[in-house]
């Protein structure tokens, strides 16, 4: 059984920084893609961040290009996103997701999801 559990959510003021992790039981990050989606009150769940399990070339939504950073670390089996430079519009809840089946920032493609973890950013 795969279990993906995300922590590290919080409140932080705008220009702030976050470090969400991923933890994975189950299944190895090592050995599949992964990636970060969000999701704002009353709107779709959109893709954040995605790292393929080939290599560690990563893309980003443009909203969050040049703030965040996604890594994965194999010896813990755990996934990161480093959240710099926070906004309010960053506010959301995030989604850690492994193994993908289609484009990376196809949300029904993903087969492994974590629960969520909130993120708010003050004006």
């Amino acid at each position: 059984q795969v279990r993906l559990v995300e922590s590290g959510g919080g409140l932080v003021q705008t220009g702030g920084s976050l470090r969400l992790t991923c933890a994975a039981s189950g299944r190895s990050f090592s050995d599949y893609s992964l990636a970060w989606f969000r999701q704002a009150p009353g709107k779709e769940r959109q893709f954040v961040a995605y790292m393929p399990w080939t290599s560690s070339v990563t893309t980003y939504a443009d909203s969050v290009k040049g703030r965040f950073t996604i890594a994965r670390n194999n010896a813990e089996n755990t996934a990161s996103l480093q959240m710099d430079s926070l906004k309010p519009e960053d506010t959301a809840v995030y989604y850690c997701a492994m193994y993908s089946l289609g484009p990376y920032d196809s949300i029904n493609d993903w087969k492994y999801w974590g629960q969520g973890t909130q993120v708010t950013v003050s004006s």
